[in-house]
């Protein structure tokens, strides 16, 4: 490129302002391609540029509707989403709750994900691939590392650094999805070759070697100083671990597939798993973190390591401290709008019910098993406290259903600022009446989070995720915009990520340590033995709603068989001569026909018939 030109201003407020303060300064307008590559601010207003052009930033969720044309897809402002106040971002985040085993959605218009729910991925769809964006930000990364080799500014290569951990991020992302895909580290040119303009895929290995090798490197080159708005040695260690753990997984319960296309040589597992747990140990060891316990309220202490800033275990966050739309800004995280309880600003919020069969991997504090006995509960009356009083503080603070407290909630028969989801009352006369107008004895017979889906006939599952929400949030305001950082890494993930590697690697006593520290945090009981399911289950219910239990099923290998099946709802029926509820329990909360299915061709997701159109070299996934 002769010139370079930045958009500096559009730059500046789409991404910057989450960055410190060398990024936070505005040029006024254009510059040579020699400045840039030699001026920090210049250099490093190109290099956040990159940031935002990368799935890092949103712990690569699932891309959905963006980015076909190469465009940045993780800005808070992209496309038509930010006219309607939600940001790519939280469409990209909450895409995985809609296909696995954590949440419904509760708006089910969307025929293309009741598709891909029911019929899992097919060759000729759009959604959940990966499209053209992270071959554009490739590109554009190995051209910053190519250039900025060139620069004379003095930490040149902690920038350099931080470009090929976004390259090893976006390899990471593809990996997972389609296996081996073609390794490219220079930028290409058109006088290349045809080797080189259309390159064959790698390896499923070499690509995770080639992370790993990369994560390696360059976290003896970034700074140790946790700013965790962008890569540092220890988020460099996080996504090895990550990447690491993964390969392991795939090597150990997988099959080589396509000559290596796919898949790992036999044994490779226990290799991958040991580089995970050298990983995980180094941050556990060597870095500035610890599990966030600083609040003596165990359930206002968990929700505070999704709210509170620059907590003790945040490595890697999506920074979200900007103006919104309503200030002149554009931050768009909306994360808030859509999953809170009504009433907001559409009378609507709760996106996403959580599935009882979620609810019941929490256990109760004393550690026996949280599965509800369902003819037991379907013949007695219940108080909220005798229902949950006693579960897991990690519930109340991932989960809000009845009798939770709420900020401007109308509860109803609960009082004033606490969610009421009756669904129904039943009278003293023994008569159930659940009408949407009805009413008995000046007391509606649905309650008001209910409403809507009485009126749209669309099951709600009793719950609603609580995990992320902001109780001062605006969520009256029409582009409601949340200042809460999105967590990419935490320390949570390592200590599960170790454990399950030092489990896997015959160290039963280290796993077991770093699981009851996760418990101990939580305030619930302490195993005094651990397994491979104790450790799986233990993921699940720290990591619920954090974009990790879709790629968890996928790597171990069981997709197939826990998301082929139908899930489970908990209706509240008030009892008026009691003041307490009857529990119906839905088994088919989602009310399709059709069982969701995860066929096994889905562990790898299509190459598609347009790339391998475009370049002749490239082989198709099994299956499509």
């Amino acid at each position: 490129m002769k010139n370079i030109y930045i958009l500096i201003i559009a730059l500046i407020t789409l991404f910057l302002n989450s960055c410190n303060d060398v990024l936070d300064q505005v040029p006024s307008d254009r510059y040579t391609d020699a400045l840039v590559w030699n001026d920090p601010y210049l250099l490093d207003t190109h290099l956040a540029e990159l940031y935002a052009c990368t799935p890092v930033m949103i712990q690569d969720a699932i891309t959905l509707m963006n980015s076909w044309n190469g465009a940045p897809m993780n800005r808070d402002d992209n496309g038509w989403t930010a006219i309607m106040g939600f940001s790519a971002q939280m469409e990209g985040t909450v895409r995985t709750l809609e296909i696995t085993d954590e949440a419904k959605y509760n708006f089910g218009g969307q025929a293309h994900l009741l598709s891909m729910k029911e019929n899992g991925i097919q060759s000729n769809g759009t959604e959940l691939q990966w499209r053209g964006n992270a071959y554009y930000t490739i590109r554009l990364l190995n051209n910053f590392i190519d250039r900025a080799g060139e620069s004379s500014i003095s930490n040149v290569e902690e920038r350099i650094a931080e470009a090929r951990f976004l390259r090893a991020f976006n390899y990471f992302a593809m990996a997972k999805r389609y296996g081996g895909v073609p390794l490219i580290t220079k930028v290409q040119s058109l006088d290349d070759d045809e080797d080189v303009l259309y390159p064959k895929r790698a390896t499923e290995k070499e690509i995770f070697d080639f992370i790993l090798k990369e994560t390696d490197e360059i976290s003896e080159v970034l700074p140790s100083a946790n700013d965790a708005g962008r890569a540092n040695k220890w988020a460099a260690l996080a996504l090895r671990s990550r990447a690491a753990l993964y390969a392991a997984s795939v090597a150990q319960f997988g099959t080589q597939q396509l000559n290596g296309l796919l898949g790992f040589p036999a044994g490779d597992d226990a290799y991958y798993y040991q580089i995970c747990f050298d990983a995980s140990k180094k941050i556990m060891t060597e870095g500035p973190f610890m599990l966030y316990d600083e609040d003596a309220d165990k359930i206002q202490n968990f929700k505070n390591i999704f709210l509170k800033k620059g907590n003790s275990e945040a490595i890697m966050v999506k920074q979200h401290s900007g103006k919104g739309f309503n200030d002149g800004g554009t931050n768009r995280w909306s994360w808030d709008m859509v999953e809170c309880p009504r009433p907001n600003v559409w009378g609507v919020g709760n996106y996403h019910g959580p599935y009882l069969d979620l609810v019941e991997e929490f256990e109760y504090k004393d550690g026996t098993p949280g599965v509800i006995d369902r003819e037991y509960a379907k013949n007695k009356l219940w108080t909220m406290e005798e229902l949950w009083g006693e579960k897991d503080p990690r519930f109340f603070a991932s989960i809000w259903t009845n009798g939770t407290s709420w900020q401007g909630a109308v509860g109803g028969v609960l009082g004033e600022n606490t969610i009421d989801m009756h669904n129904g009352i039943m009278t003293a006369e023994g008569t159930l009446v659940d009408g949407r107008y009805d009413t008995y004895n000046g007391i509606p017979a649905v309650g008001d989070q209910l409403v809507r889906f009485k009126e749209g006939n669309t099951p709600n599952t009793g719950f609603g995720v609580m995990k992320y929400l902001d109780p001062n949030a605006n969520n009256f305001n029409w582009f409601s915009e949340s200042t809460t950082d999105y967590l990419i890494f935490r320390y949570g993930e390592i200590l599960l990520n170790f454990a399950e590697a030092a489990f896997e690697l015959g160290k039963p006593a280290e796993a077991l340590d770093a699981i009851n520290q996760i418990r101990d945090r939580a305030g619930i009981a302490r195993l005094t033995s651990v397994d491979r399911e104790k450790i799986r289950h233990e993921r699940k219910v720290e990591l619920a709603f954090e974009n990790h239990r879709y790629w968890d099923l996928r790597r171990w290998r069981i997709a197939v068989q826990s998301l082929t099946r139908t899930y489970s709802g908990l209706r509240y029926i008030y009892d008026a001569a009691s003041s307490k509820y009857r529990l119906d329990f839905i088994d088919n909360i989602d009310g399709r026909a059709k069982t969701p299915t995860f066929p096994e061709k889905n562990y790898y997701f299509p190459i598609g018939q347009g790339r391998i159109a475009a370049n002749p070299n490239l082989v198709e996934n099994p299956g499509y």
